[in-house]
């Protein structure tokens, strides 16, 4: 398992390193100039009618840019990727990446005055890191030791850091001014940033890389739920539950009612149903589905 999961990694590295090499030609850059041009261009198309988002032009704009991307590169890697990985690698690599968040949500934890909820994360991730070689197995929560969400833009906004308003940014997705200095705060708290200061200068982007193909492919199969979801609107759906999700998350769950983002009967029983389907594989809240079942 650890072979394996070292030979994806040197295969992640030498696919951005042959990014990185290839975005520095001439035809990269102007095709990189050719889609920012568009994206200052569709800043202007789109009447405002949500308060939330004035920048609507611009984020209708990067998101098809974003699913465009996706559909050409990030699930086809993502399909790949579940093809040539065995199931217990692949929640290997995926405890991993969880694993060395643990520190982050554990400062976060503390800085939001949630003392014993930090002890217990700091506590999962000494336990994962050397009772679960590495992270690889998720010894923790064998013993009823839960992961919690938090990260530097919840803790900004228990210390009453305003949201701004939406955006939804290049490669990355929705997000906010506030959650864009949270994902410096969170990337500043994740040791796989610095393993490039005393590695090759490939292996943080390389790691970066490898987590989003495995997160992606984690992913691949509620795309189904979220097209049946956003019929009416798919840009609006996506905006709404980032909004209303993050509100959640900083309120730890307290969300005024009538603010309460509420699913309707149909879709719920569409989500009990797809939970139950034996297609399922792992939870994904994201894009295009797999329906072929997985095979460990």
């Amino acid at each position: 398992m650890i072979v394996s999961w070292m030979k994806l990694i040197n295969l992640t590295v030498y696919f951005t390193e042959y990014l990185i090499n290839k975005m520095q030609t001439k035809k990269t850059t102007l095709l990189f100039s050719f889609i920012l041009m568009g994206l200052l261009t569709g800043c202007t198309t789109i009447q405002v009618t949500d308060p939330r988002d004035p920048w609507e032009g611009w984020n209708r704009t990067v998101q098809t840019f974003n699913d465009e991307l996706d559909d050409i590169a990030f699930k086809p890697m993502a399909k790949a990727y579940r093809w040539i990985t065995p199931g217990f690698v692949d929640r290997a690599i995926t405890n991993v990446f969880s694993n060395t968040t643990d520190i982050g949500v554990a400062l976060n934890d503390m800085l939001q005055g949630k003392v014993t909820q930090s002890g217990m994360d700091f506590t999962r991730f000494v336990i994962n890191t050397s009772f679960g070689l590495g992270g690889l197995i998720d010894v923790a929560a064998m013993i009823n030791l839960p992961k919690h969400k938090e990260d530097f833009g919840q803790t900004l906004g228990y210390w009453g850091v305003p949201t701004g308003p939406y955006i939804v940014l290049p490669l990355y997705g929705p997000s906010s001014p506030r959650g864009i200095v949270g994902l410096v705060g969170d990337s500043a708290m994740n040791p796989v940033s610095y393993i490039s200061l005393v590695a090759s200068s490939y292996i943080s982007p390389g790691l970066f890389v490898l987590n989003t193909v495995d997160k992606r492919a984690d992913n691949l199969a509620t795309e189904k739920i979220a097209d049946e979801a956003a019929v009416l609107g798919r840009y609006e759906f996506f905006r709404d539950a980032y909004i209303a999700n993050r509100e959640y998350l900083v309120l730890d769950g307290n969300v005024p009612e009538d603010e309460e983002y509420l699913l309707d009967e149909d879709f719920e029983d569409d989500l009990l149903e797809d939970e139950e389907s034996p297609d399922k594989n792992f939870y994904v809240p994201d894009e295009n589905l797999n329906t072929e079942p997985r095979s460990d």
